[in-house]
């Protein structure tokens, strides 16, 4: 909902600047659902929870082979590609953010198989596969692996309101969900068309691929390999693309920085510090530098000071761009470290751009305490350590020790 100026003030109000108990210690929320309780540590984290799963067995390699009398015993065969399984989390298959490793890990704990926790590719695999053959027949030697794909989505910690109109901490689905694909140990062998397997195994789908009623598969072949049917022929011949630093795939996208927006901001200004603690997020002068963690004195040129503009709120959650009232910059990651665990945050021009918008999660009334959240890459706002002068970073499942929960103060 789009407010006026005195709206998003009265908005801003509405979270509370009164004192507040200090925050516990973080919960342990590796299995959070929605509507679990959380405490005020954790409004600066985000973990992802697993919606839908689906198992199937698959052969990514394969070649059909003929042994005849005199022929048996070991063979080493090297077989083609038939499909090619990636490791993904939405679209960004480089596994290196802790959201994505943690998706995984849940996947694994939810289907009860080992799967790969880091990306990796069955085309990585070797396509050699050495068997003992005792029976002269029709073999189909193969490579598989069950492949798991599913959805996830994203929890935050938010207030939420009772029934009774209390209000208490809860986790909630947050902005951010999409798709993973991941697989298991690549298993091989060989079968031939009469051989007893489980159904829906592996190896029953090899059996499959040796198409047996075909009349490939009933003529008599020289030794070696048979030339393949249609059912064997690959559905990826093309490998996996290199990989790249994509954006997420439930983002929405980003735009230039070309024009500068017309900002609806709130009249009050506020201090974005640590709660209980003399530093806050101090922008800096100069353009290359980022925002970091600063004292507040008269000397502090309202670099300390942030008013919040274009304010909307949904499901309890405030969504804005922070302007600085000391260099007249927004707020935002730098679209080239927009996928970069850890990339520090920069003020830059203002401008309708996904990269200035943040989320606002916050304590019960009468609390200051709030997580921030980037819009376009989900990550929570946090530092590495307290300290004069550090950085204000963007990390995907937030700070767990607590430190992205700050106070939202007026000045």
């Amino acid at each position: 909902m789009a407010v006026t100026a005195t709206a998003a003030a009265g908005a801003v109000t509405a979270l509370g600047l009164a004192a507040a108990p200090a925050a516990a210690a973080p919960t342990a929320t590796t299995a959070a659902r929605p509507g679990d309780a959380c405490t005020a540590a954790d409004l600066g984290t985000r973990h992802p929870y697993i919606k839908t799963t689906e198992v199937s067995p698959t052969i990514t390699h394969f070649k059909g082979w003929y042994v005849t009398e005199g022929t048996t015993g070991q063979q080493t065969v090297s077989t083609d590609t038939t499909t090619v399984i990636s490791v993904s989390v939405g679209l960004n298959d480089t596994i290196e953010t802790s959201f994505a490793v943690e998706a995984l890990s849940d996947v694994k704990a939810t289907v009860g198989l080992d799967v790969k926790l880091e990306y990796t590719s069955t085309s990585e695999e070797s396509n050699s596969v050495t068997w003992n053959l005792t029976q002269p027949g029709y073999y189909g030697f193969y490579k598989g692996t069950k492949k798991v794909t599913g959805t996830y989505g994203s929890l935050n910690c938010n207030r939420a309101q009772q029934d009774d109109g209390s209000w208490a901490l809860k986790w909630t689905e947050g902005p951010g969900s999409g798709s993973f694909t991941t697989f298991t140990t690549l298993e091989e062998g060989a079968v031939r068309c009469q051989d007893s397997v489980p159904a829906d195994s592996i190896m029953a789908r090899a059996q499959a691929l040796l198409d047996c009623g075909s009349a490939a598969a009933k003529a008599d072949h020289p030794a070696g390999a048979v030339a393949p049917t249609a059912k064997q022929k690959p559905d990826r011949p093309a490998p996996h693309p290199a990989r790249t630093a994509g954006t997420p795939a439930e983002q929405p996208t980003a735009t230039g920085h070309s024009t500068r927006a017309a900002l609806d901001c709130s009249t009050e200004a506020y201090k974005i510090a640590v709660p209980g603690k003399p530093l806050s997020w101090g922008a800096p002068l100069l353009a290359d530098d980022g925002v970091r963690l600063r004292p507040s004195s008269i000397f502090s040129a309202h670099l300390d000071n942030w008013r919040l503009c274009n304010v909307t709120e949904q499901d309890g959650v405030l969504e804005a761009s922070l302007w600085n009232w000391g260099n007249g910059g927004c707020a935002t990651i730098a679209e080239q470290n927009a996928s970069t665990e850890r990339a520090v945050l920069m003020t830059v021009p203002c401008a309708e751009d996904d990269l200035q918008r943040f989320y606002i999660y916050r304590d019960v009334p009468g609390s200051p305490k709030i997580g921030v959240q980037n819009k376009y890459t989900g990550s929570m706002m946090g530092y590495d350590r307290y300290a004069d002068g550090e950085f204000i970073r963007q990390y995907s499942n937030g700070r767990q020790d607590g430190t992205g929960t700050f106070d939202l103060t007026g000045v």
